[in-house]
């Protein structure tokens, strides 16, 4: 309930901020948040700050790499929101909102006075028409989109049929105006390639090695403990797995680790709940025996890029996972891990780590070497960096 509360707020203010724009002008956008000193112009238009787990993978990770690029980055909302999101009231959500859409408009009315290349993360302004996606392009703009979900499906497969009327087609559009579709996985790729994008790059979400270095030094916990990371949103997933836990509790000392979870019943097994700090997941996976990546199958699902299992493997952990979208290119079968379609899957699996610890450390081990050769940042930076200056070069 909490998180609908939240998402109607949203959906409020994104169609109320125009009224409001007026009123609250002073928060006009504070550019640059940080910037450097020499190079060309070019700013990231980011959903978070920081604290935001798709901006700090997809777009923060990269910019210490950009060297002798002028760039500067604008969130659209803040670590304070993320916190409050699920507690604070409808009408503080709905103030929150509506000035960070303020500044978001100031920000893109004046960005073609100071830039020559945008960097958007999904759109500029979410529940919203494309509409100042479209004035970039009227006013030749240039910007770059990327994607890490598939959130086409937010909008096409919304139950409101005024969403899917007035939003439907809404990320082909910033898709087919933008100059180039960075893509987490194959199956955002090809929508942005049936939406007409100019030119698709695929990039997976990746981890920074040197922040995982640590793993092999935290001991594991004494009870065969499986771990589960996520958000509040995603928590539901975990139904998947919850008859195949509940039937092996039943037979084995075990423990569910749920990291930065919201509520969910889980009767007849063991939870233990963390709050997710940013200095200590690191530590919270790394004490675990195995980690778990329960999806159902859907058209959103299908978009996910499996990050979760990226930070499992980065910790050493073998995985399982629902073969749903990227998750079945990620796990090799019985090399790193295991695909899960179905309840008796998920308990042969779980039981294979159960008892064959030195099987279970192995695939940890070859998860690692899969991290080192494709789902590290050094394996990606040069390309980001490398898209980058060819588009700035371009539109010079």
């Amino acid at each position: 309930m909490e998180i609908a509360r939240a998402r109607r707020a949203e959906m409020v203010a994104y169609f109320g901020c125009g009224y409001l724009t007026a009123i609250i002008c002073w928060e006009r956008c504070k550019l640059p948040v940080f910037s450097k000193k020499r190079g060309k112009r070019l700013l990231f238009l980011t959903k978070y700050d920081q604290t935001g787990a798709s901006s700090r993978y997809r777009t923060y990770q990269y910019l210490p790499h950009l060297t002798s690029i002028d760039y500067s980055v604008s969130p659209l909302l803040t670590g304070q929101y993320l916190q409050q999101r699920f507690t604070q009231s409808r009408l503080a959500q709905l103030w929150f909102i509506a000035k960070a859409y303020a500044a978001r408009c100031w920000c893109i009315l004046q960005a073609p006075r100071h830039y020559d290349l945008l960097f958007i993360e999904y759109e500029l302004l979410p529940y919203f028409p494309a509409w100042l996606e479209r004035y970039l392009h009227w006013r030749k703009i240039p910007y770059i989109v990327d994607y890490d979900d598939a959130l086409f499906h937010q909008y096409d497969h919304h139950r409101n049929p005024v969403i899917r009327q007035l939003l439907g087609n809404k990320i082909a559009t910033v898709m087919r105006l933008s100059q180039h579709v960075i893509a987490g996985n194959r199956y955002l790729a090809e929508y942005a390639h049936n939406a007409g994008a100019k030119c698709v790059s695929i990039i997976p979400t990746v981890i920074d090695l040197e922040h995982y270095r640590k793993a092999a030094d935290y001991p594991k916990a004494e009870v065969f403990t499986i771990v589960w990371i996520g958000s509040p949103s995603t928590t539901p997933y975990l139904k998947e797995v919850l008859p195949a836990l509940q039937t092996l509790s039943q037979h084995y000392p075990l423990r569910l680790r749920l990291i930065g979870a919201g509520d969910i019943d889980m009767p007849g097994i063991t939870v233990e709940r963390l709050a997710w700090q940013q200095d200590k997941e690191v530590e919270y996976i790394s004490q675990c025996h195995v980690g778990i990546m329960p999806l159902p199958d859907t058209p959103w699902t299908r978009g996910k890029c499996g990050f979760k299992l990226i930070q499992y493997m980065a910790c050493g952990l073998p995985i399982i996972a629902s073969p749903v979208g990227i998750n079945a290119e990620i796990i090799e079968s019985g090399k790193n891990g295991f695909l899960a379609s179905n309840h008796k899957d998920w308990i042969t699996a779980i039981e294979k780590f159960l008892k064959h610890p030195k099987s279970a450390s192995d695939m940890g081990e070859t998860g690692l070497k899969k991290i080192i050769q494709k789902y590290c940042l050094k394996k990606t930076q040069k390309k980001f960096a490398t898209l980058i200056r060819c588009k700035l070069e371009k539109y010079e």
